[in-house]
């Protein structure tokens, strides 16, 4: 050619640069293009001191003076994953970037292929897909439009499977949370050590060396990553792998450590701020004695016992008291609510507003798509019927999974509605506010009508979407949710309640959810139907979707709530989470908790504040755990107590309270004081681990409630 040439890789094909040219084009790109120019004169990046270069020659080519042409890409390849890593057990939405894909894309994920039901082309360049398990490193990602093996593409090392994860995978900001890390390959024994976000994360327990507990510092509110450290120095980082939220997840606090020998280790912390609590009453009953201590400047006391269980309580001034009773273990982590009084204001400073503090929440937007339209285009409502009227519309909502399988379903605003007019590129754009972490949501349409009182809702179809990444603060971007899932399928459900009180209950209601995993549940508007009791006929529901697909491994989660009155209040029992996989067959629910009945002290009578004696009918379910809420002051002072079963008394126990009067202004207000007592059914129950979030409802299998008043 003249000349000599130097290759240089641009995209996937190679083109050949000149002479003294390439070698100043190789410069200037690596060094930012920095050349002498007389002032004054313009002189492009690719020109040297003896001008322009010559004509660029491509091998087999033709002449041609253009300076950078559109770089040469495959027809058909893989560019790249978002997000690019995630944990060894899948279950993560991604999405997959390349060219050339159709709607017979196929993609595998090292060696696996994942199902066809997990997979949602979008467009020539992405696809949606829920990664499946696999080894920890990095991955190849492949695709290939149906059989054709000509038009696969590979990208190696596309996705890396993270050594490991954490149950949970979010907490509060003020820190307690229990985690517990899985590992895959792992060598963790007790001298490793975990940080998140670079502070320390209490390593409780060692399981295995693929399995440990530790406990979060308190942090700020956003995404961190954890790193775990191995005895012989051997670092291993998750990015993204934790997320600090405001909200209390319930794995704060409560039982731990050994079995109690000779040495009991409290710690008491502010409920709200997670801060250290000092000078806090620490009071011990065991074997028959009794001792108070006080925290120090970390909130830590260090009390000699003699076990083999003790009954703690921590308590001071402008904190709301708790007592744990027969603790068999030899550590206790306290939270203590701040009293929410004017009183308190000079000792805490500005009293926090109930709830806590508003967290970051996480936007998503996307799309609902619906197949059988041309490829890559939207598809219509197929499985939606036409409005009968004038009144009616189509409409779709897209909701977040609940805590709770008994909340009851509601309509959300009217502007807040997916119609068929909604913009999109293969769906019908929605946006909703979400809570950070790694989510689930699910999207119900049907035929709405607005114009009756109340306005109602008859959903036919249902998609769902697992594993989406939403970013605390920020919008999560192109969630594609498919619309595949009929709602027509039906469940009947014979229910026996519990054995009625003087007081109730009277009433019966009955809910199905479905169970998606250790996520959530999705509510449905046929979910819940109101009977008065004793119920002789079996109850259906129908509109309940079939459990395949996307909703392949889900549960439907049956649950019955017999409660007082037209609004459903104590006495009550809630009997849940009786799980099925198939809808044709008769669920029974009739293991209720026997409403708990208060001997001592009696109804509207006088009570000396120390003794309490609580029990419940025989039958029904196993009661693991009874927990008292002691109100006075109009609510304003709060005393939370929990104790197990007494395996010799197994139909109620008399618990012996303290005495707070030696500590200022910690114990109970004199006068009027309500007694709310609830039995509750746990299972796999270890009361030695015990965490706050098995003091309320949401760590329930089953319970039952009755409220009583007192005079103090």
């Amino acid at each position: 050619m003249g000349r000599s040439s130097t290759r240089v890789r641009q995209g996937s094909g190679f083109r050949l640069i000149a002479g003294a040219a390439a070698s100043l084009l190789v410069f200037t790109i690596a060094f930012g293009g920095c050349i002498a120019r007389p002032k004054g004169e313009f002189v492009r990046p690719t020109d040297d001191d003896s001008g322009p270069p010559a004509p660029v020659l491509f091998e087999g080519g033709t002449q041609n003076d253009a300076g950078f042409e559109i770089p040469e890409t495959d027809p058909h390849a893989v560019l790249g994953v978002d997000p690019p890593h995630g944990p060894f057990i899948g279950g993560q939405t991604v999405i997959v970037r390349g060219n050339g894909f159709s709607s017979a894309v196929r993609v595998w994920f090292g060696a696996t292929e994942v199902s066809t039901v997990d997979v949602l082309p979008i467009d020539p360049s992405r696809v949606q897909v829920l990664v499946p398990p696999g080894p920890s490193g990095p991955a190849e990602v492949a695709t290939q439009n149906g059989d054709d093996s000509s038009t696969r593409g590979a990208l190696s090392g596309g996705y890396t499977y993270d050594a490991f994860y954490s149950e949970p995978s979010s907490g509060p900001t003020s820190g307690g949370t229990v985690l517990t890390l899985r590992g895959d390959a792992t060598n963790w024994d007790a001298g490793t050590t975990v940080l998140v976000d670079l502070e320390p994360c209490e390593v409780l327990d060692v399981h295995s060396p693929t399995e440990l507990d530790c406990r979060t510092s308190p942090g700020t509110q956003g995404s961190k990553p954890i790193r775990v450290t191995t005895a012989d120095g051997v670092s291993s980082d998750v990015l993204d792998a934790f997320t600090y939220g405001d909200s209390d997840n319930g794995f704060r606090g409560g039982l731990s450590g050994d079995p109690l020998g000779s040495e009991l280790r409290v710690l008491v912390l502010d409920g709200f701020s997670g801060a250290p609590v000092p000078d806090a009453a620490v009071i011990v009953d065991d074997s028959g004695s009794t001792q108070t201590a006080t925290t120090d400047g970390k909130g830590l006391v260090v009390l000699q016992v003699d076990g083999p269980t003790a009954t703690v309580t921590a308590a001071k001034k402008c904190l709301q008291p708790t007592t744990f009773f027969d603790v068999p273990v030899d550590t206790v982590t306290f939270f203590l609510d701040p009293v929410l009084s004017p009183a308190c204001g000079t000792n805490l400073g500005d009293i926090p507003p109930v709830g806590g503090s508003r967290g970051l929440q996480s936007t998503v937007a996307g799309q609902l798509v619906w197949e059988g339209g041309v490829e890559f285009q939207r598809g219509g409502w197929s499985n939606v019927p036409v409005p009968s009227s004038e009144d009616e519309r189509q409409v779709a909502y897209v909701f977040p999974l609940s805590t709770d399988p008994t909340r009851l379903f509601r309509l959300p605003s009217e502007n807040s509605g997916i119609t068929v007019d909604a913009s999109g590129s293969i769906g019908y754009e929605f946006k909703i506010a979400s809570s950070p972490g790694n989510v689930t949501m699910y999207a119900l349409a049907g035929i709405e009508n607005r114009e009756v009182t109340p306005p109602t809702f008859i959903a036919y179809a249902m998609g769902i979407l697992k594993g989406v990444n939403a970013q605390p603060g920020k919008q999560t971007a192109d969630i594609f949710i498919k619309m595949d899932n009929p709602l027509d399928h039906a469940l009947t459900m014979a229910v026996t309640g519990p054995s009625p009180t003087p007081r109730g209950p009277d009433r019966l209601r009955a809910s199905v959810a479905i169970r998606v995993g250790n996520s959530g549940y999705a509510v449905l508007p046929v979910g819940q139907r109101v009977e008065l009791l004793p119920v002789d006929d079996a109850l259906p529901f129908v509109g309940l979707p079939p459990l395949v697909g996307s909703l392949a491994g889900a549960e439907y989660v049956s649950t019955a709530s017999a409660a007082t009155g037209q609004s459903e209040t104590s006495p009550k029992s809630v009997l849940g989470l009786l799980a099925s996989t198939t809808s044709n067959q008769l669920v029974t629910l009739d293991s209720f908790v026997e409403i708990p009945v208060v001997a001592s002290p009696l109804n509207n009578g006088a009570w000396d504040g120390q003794t309490l004696d609580v029990g419940w009918a025989a039958g029904g379910a196993e009661v693991s755990l009874t927990v008292i809420e002691i109100e006075s002051g109009g609510g304003l002072l709060s005393w939370t107590i929990a104790a197990p079963t007494d395996p010799t008394a197994p139909n109620g126990r008399v618990l012996r309270l303290p005495d707070l009067s030696a500590i200022p202004e910690a114990g109970l207000i004199p006068g009027s004081v309500s007694l709310s007592v609830a039995t509750a059914f746990i299972r796999e129950f270890e009361y030695g681990a015990l965490r706050y979030g098995a003091l309320g409802t949401r760590g329930w299998d089953a319970y039952a409630q009755d409220v009583s008043f007192a005079h103090f």
